[in-house]
């Protein structure tokens, strides 16, 4: 049987390599979307063309309605998922805290916490031998912005991928007898437009000599760590934050 993995975030960057990839290595796809149905359908065109199975569902993973509507298409048009990668996230404009009004930190909270606790939920809940389920794994997207804090930057960002982190290793050990891994992989700076979506669309290459290793990342080489952490090569790795930051 054709494992079936749900990528939420998965019409661009490292959502859209990590969909590829997953492809590749075999798995059915569900490629989530926002707003950007051209995007989403590219990805699921290229999956389809190199002759695999991909399907786009759209909904904003803040909204519990909507999450559990795509559930419920993958379910129809797919099957039940054996793998979730929790990608969807937003990011802001540069601010200091003390700058930040209630509705940014809101909106963070709710698409980057909130969200991946919804799929997570809905995902638990199909894999789980405890609810009749063979099994699965789940990757959340965090970042290193969860040690590091990103003061006068996004600390709100790194607050919400704080939370993923604990998230990760609570609900690992949570369902650690049901068949289920739960872990996090956490980027560095990764030369994706997310930074774009943040007013600093040169940022990556701009903060490439922080790095140890001088160079951006691709969102290639964070997709194949998550596509690791779904597979059963990792069979005994749970409640890890393996970090792909270039020694950063």
């Amino acid at each position: 049987m054709q494992s079936i993995v749900l990528i939420t975030g998965g019409s661009r960057g490292i959502g859209a390599a990590t969909a590829l990839a997953a492809a590749n290595a075999g798995y059915a796809v569900a490629v989530n979307y926002a707003h950007n149905s051209l995007a989403a359908d590219e990805v699921v065109r290229q999956i389809r063309q190199q002759g695999g199975t991909a399907i786009t569902v759209q909904a904003d993973v803040a909204e519990e309605a909507q999450v559990l509507a795509m559930f419920d298409k993958v379910d129809a048009k797919l099957g039940r998922i054996t793998g979730l990668v929790n990608n969807a996230g937003v990011v802001d404009h540069a601010c200091r805290v003390a700058e930040m009004s209630a509705e940014r930190m809101r909106r963070m909270l709710n698409t980057n916490v909130l969200g991946s606790m919804l799929c997570a939920r809905e995902a638990v809940r199909r894999m789980s031998t405890r609810c009749g389920g063979e099994g699965g794994s789940i990757v959340n997207l965090s970042s290193v912005a969860a040690t590091l804090g990103s003061p006068g930057q996004y600390v709100d960002y790194a607050a919400s991928k704080g939370a993923i982190d604990s998230f990760t290793i609570g609900l690992a050990r949570e369902v650690a007898t049901e068949g289920i891994r739960v872990n996090a992989v956490r980027p560095g700076i990764i030369d994706t437009d997310i930074h774009a979506s943040g007013g600093q669309p040169d940022r990556a290459r701009r903060l490439a000599p922080q790095v140890p290793m001088q160079r951006p990342g691709r969102a290639e080489e964070v997709a194949a760590s998550i596509v690791w952490l779904l597979s059963a090569q990792s069979s005994y790795t749970t409640g890890a934050l393996l970090d792909v930051a270039g020694g950063r």
